[in-house]
């Protein structure tokens, strides 16, 4: 077969709108456009707004009061302060809370999607894979896309919720911790690990296991996946333990 045969038989490359609507549909193809062209900038934007548009309706709607005085009675170390402690807490936390949410919440996204691609090319690595960072951070970037639809959900939520119902921690009736009572009427550790056992976490886990097994050769899928559910899987349990020792 001639070089040009061969130009001819190659994929087009995908614009964005393309590559978003194969992380849905098509993930092999998406993630072998990304692995051929990496990029990260439109998944994490999109994700961004996503959050802030969630933000919004959750503070003009729900309001941060009840969510704050809601995680303070599940606190142990705050159920210890006499109740003038307890009210001047929560108006600190009422007048920091909404600054860190808009401000904080976007470069939190940005940093764990640096960290996930920093601590899955390093595991790829030490199971042979040969991928570059640029490829991974692709590939976790766009792999996060299913919490662009989480907050569009947790939006719609919003609305149809009675504010008073409405659990800021877990928006979502997507996990195991949709059919447990709230902390303290569950036990935290337990809690946390129920909330994990997620739908779009488990869709953005498969999501990177396509990716990594995609755009790295002779590592299939089966072998990618452990070497995403491992981390997953620390990462689970140290959230479960600090709930218990300090939530």
């Amino acid at each position: 077969m001639t070089p040009e045969a061969s130009s001819n038989n190659a994929a087009p490359p995908l614009g964005e709108a393309g590559r978003i609507a194969d992380v849905f549909i098509d993930p092999k193809k998406a993630f072998a456009d990304i692995a051929a062209r990496p990029g990260w900038i439109v998944p994490i934007v999109l994700l961004i707004v996503g959050y802030l548009a969630f933000m919004y309706c959750f503070t003009t709607h729900v309001g941060w009061e009840h969510s704050m005085r809601q995680a303070m009675e599940t606190n142990s170390r705050v159920q210890q302060m006499d109740p003038q402690q307890r009210e001047a807490a929560l108006q600190m936390q009422l007048k920091f809370a909404p600054i860190g949410a808009y401000v904080a919440g976007p470069i939190v996204i940005v940093v764990i999607a640096l960290i996930m691609a920093g601590v899955l090319l390093m595991v790829c690595k030490m199971m042979g894979a040969s991928i570059g960072f640029k490829q991974m951070f692709g590939i976790s970037a766009y792999a996060m896309l299913p919490g662009l639809i989480s907050s569009l959900l947790a939006i719609v939520v919003i609305f149809i919720k009675n504010p008073e119902d409405f659990n800021l921690q877990n928006p979502l009736a997507f996990n195991l911790g949709a059919f447990l009572e709230p902390p303290p009427n569950s036990a935290k550790a337990l809690y946390s690990l129920a909330t994990s056992i997620d739908l779009f976490s488990f869709w953005t886990i498969l999501l990177l296991a396509v990716g990594i097994s995609v755009t790295v050769k002779k590592f299939p899928f089966s072998k990618a996946l452990t070497a995403v559910l491992v981390p997953w899987v620390v990462v689970v349990l140290v959230k479960a333990g600090w709930a218990s020792l300090f939530g």
